[in-house]
């Protein structure tokens, strides 16, 4: 009786410690269309080149005149958290709202007075206007809308985690309040 006990007992702590897997919270699961775009390095980049990486990324653009300083700092402030938890295998990458000003050197100077770490980030550009509006709405549900008149390109402020498939498994506020640590968490889980 006591052998009956303790088997079962043993298979129900088993069965439950299999469910309490690590879970991303409130995960979505969008997949990102293919694209090919130019890095600040002047490189073709497609979603081919992150497949089999863990990466976060956002939507920037050089010349933005509120909201994209303070989310390229924050993603700064994420690039060395990554390093500090020795997550090696983690890219960032940022697409430009605005290719037609935010050239490969353009980018690049803009990265460097926030002392990017060029070694898991890149910043893309070298698609059109149209391209990067559909594909914003399309794959990371969201708006991008350069307006006819003035400079400044509409756009969100999340950060958007990406599994190794290319599929968008949550978004977190870029801007303000960033939860570094629940990044850090979920980035763990997915690897």
């Amino acid at each position: 009786m006591k052998r009956r006990f303790l088997f079962l007992f043993v298979l129900v702590f088993t069965l439950l410690l299999s469910a309490c897997g690590k879970k991303i919270e409130n995960a979505v699961n969008w997949p990102i269309k293919d694209f090919t775009a130019t890095s600040q390095q002047n490189k073709q980049i497609g979603l081919k080149d992150l497949k089999g990486k863990v990466w976060v990324s956002a939507f920037i653009f050089t010349s933005c005149a509120d909201v994209c300083p303070p989310m390229t700092a924050n993603m700064v402030k994420l690039q060395k958290k990554l390093k500090e938890e020795n997550l090696k295998d983690v890219k960032l990458v940022s697409f430009s709202v605005d290719p037609t000003v935010d050239t490969p050197d353009v980018l690049t100077n803009y990265a460097k007075q926030f002392g990017v770490d060029f070694k898991n980030w890149t910043f893309l550009t070298g698609y059109s206007q149209e391209f990067i509006e559909k594909f914003a709405s399309d794959s990371f549900k969201t708006i991008v809308k350069k307006p006819v008149d003035g400079n400044q390109v509409i756009h969100q402020t999340f950060l958007y985690l990406v599994d190794k498939e290319g599929n968008i498994k949550k978004t977190y506020n870029g801007y303000k309040n960033v939860p570094y640590e629940e990044i850090i968490n979920d980035i763990k889980t997915l690897q």
